[in-house]
């Protein structure tokens, strides 16, 4: 599949499935949205960026998928509960939850020491509350149809233990445990829930805080000598949204090129 163009076919469909997508507007969460719709699911773009919601809603219709719109932040309960109770209206169901919205390419690095409280709390209340409060909105809904997929997105920086970014690895630590719970409490309803740690990838967001150089060494690390795009992370949150991943809960995948396998 190619985000900027045309989409190549899986063997996945989403046929009559519902998906809500965080942070849907751009990026990874772009990739997803429009590889779901390519795929047969009825999706919604979940963004607190209204116009690039809009435009990834805009992109999949013209390829003849089914999409719509909503302003989310997810930090925000309510807003989570209104973006559930639309999706279930306009689709009648909700199939599948991927958690993706977070704050990352906006955070400067900085030791921990010098991360403002104000700072802690935005990431901690996005990355974290955030997978919380839409989980929690959706469930119900899950819960009734006695089936769902719910996709926790982590990072591979977690077991890294990356540097000047403390913050956001405590967020993304924190979804492996919550994902395992998760889990435990909700595989009697037909819900299954895992999460992906994808390692560094580049995607149409601009990343003032890698160097070229970086990019270099990043990829030096990798066992597969090659920059990662969103096309990689879409095979695995495909699969995991899928019925053929019907056995498997509680997991978490990294997808990092082998930068950090053992």
């Amino acid at each position: 599949m190619d985000i900027q163009g045309k989409m190549e076919n899986t063997k996945y469909s989403f046929q009559g499935m519902s998906v809500i997508i965080t942070g849907g507007g751009q990026g990874l969460g772009r990739a997803y949205a429009k590889a779901f719709a390519h795929n047969g699911a009825m999706v919604c773009v979940a963004d607190l960026n209204s116009e690039k919601a809009k435009m990834v809603v805009e992109e999949i219709t013209e390829l003849g998928g089914v999409a719509f719109w909503m302003e989310v932040d997810v930090s925000e309960p309510q807003s989570t509960l209104e973006m559930a109770k639309a999706t279930e209206q306009k689709y009648g169901r909700i199939d599948v939850l991927v958690n993706n919205a977070a704050i990352f390419s906006t955070l400067s690095m900085k030791p921990f020491f010098e991360i403002s409280n104000e700072e802690w709390d935005a990431v901690i209340k996005v990355n974290l509350n955030g997978v919380f409060h839409c989980s929690s909105a959706v469930t119900p809904v899950m819960q009734k149809n006695r089936w769902g997929r719910i996709i926790n997105i982590s990072s591979a920086a977690v077991t890294m233990g990356r540097p000047n970014y403390t913050h956001y690895i405590a967020s993304k630590s924190a979804l492996v445990g919550m994902t395992s719970s998760m889990a435990r409490e909700l595989g009697e309803f037909g819900i299954n829930v895992n999460a992906i740690m994808p390692g560094a990838t580049f995607t149409e967001i601009e990343r003032l805080t890698i160097t070229p150089q970086q990019k270099i060494n990043i990829i030096k690390s990798q066992c597969i000598k090659r920059p990662a795009s969103p096309d990689d992370l879409v095979g695995p949150v495909l699969f995991f949204s899928s019925i053929e991943s019907k056995f498997i809960t509680g997991q978490t995948l990294t997808v990092d090129g082998g930068a950090t396998h053992g």
